[in-house]
């Protein structure tokens, strides 16, 4: 069960970094053409605002579950570092269990959120597509985000130590 699970969150993460390089592509590509086209074509493109703005929030959840995975955020650890390595499992098994509790509780309102009337009838003022698709970034960034942390409990509940994550290139140590 906890080898499947951290196999499901390892691919989890893959598919968050092909997610990320695309829409980070896509994001400079639009940007650089946008410019262009406003400054030297003097004919700008009147949605390329709005996708960037989606292509943003989407590379921000993505990559704010991506972050908790790796353990990338910034963080005080004066107190963390000072305590027995006991201390410390049961330390990170209660933050694990709050994060657990509060991301459930996020998604619980995102997807009600995501489901009112209200929100499944809007549409976007440039595109004209519907709202739920740049807003599903939400619910989706916090479940891939539950995810990663409930691999992470359960592997230290189960083997005492977190899932061991290899350390990320110019990543915060």
């Amino acid at each position: 069960m906890v080898q499947l699970l951290t196999k499901f969150s390892n691919l989890l993460t893959k598919l968050e970094e092909i997610i990320m390089t695309i829409l980070m592509g896509a994001l400079a590509i639009l940007m650089i053409v946008a410019v262009c086209f406003r400054y030297f074509l003097k004919d700008p493109i009147p949605w390329a605002g709005e996708v960037s703005i989606f292509l943003l929030i989407w590379t921000s959840f993505i990559g704010g579950s991506w972050g908790l995975k790796y353990g990338t955020q910034a963080s005080v650890t004066f107190l963390y570092d000072a305590i027995s390595d006991n201390k410390k499992r049961w330390l990170r098994s209660a933050q694990d269990l709050t994060m657990i509790v509060f991301l459930g509780i996020l998604i619980y309102y995102a997807i009600n959120w995501m489901m009112l009337p209200s929100m499944l009838i809007q549409k976007s003022s440039a595109l004209q597509i519907p709202m739920w698709i740049p807003y599903s970034a939400v619910p989706m960034g916090l479940i891939f985000a539950f995810v990663h942390i409930l691999t992470r409990f359960i592997n230290n509940l189960v083997n005492g130590e977190p899932e061991v994550v290899e350390k990320v290139e110019g990543g915060v140590s």
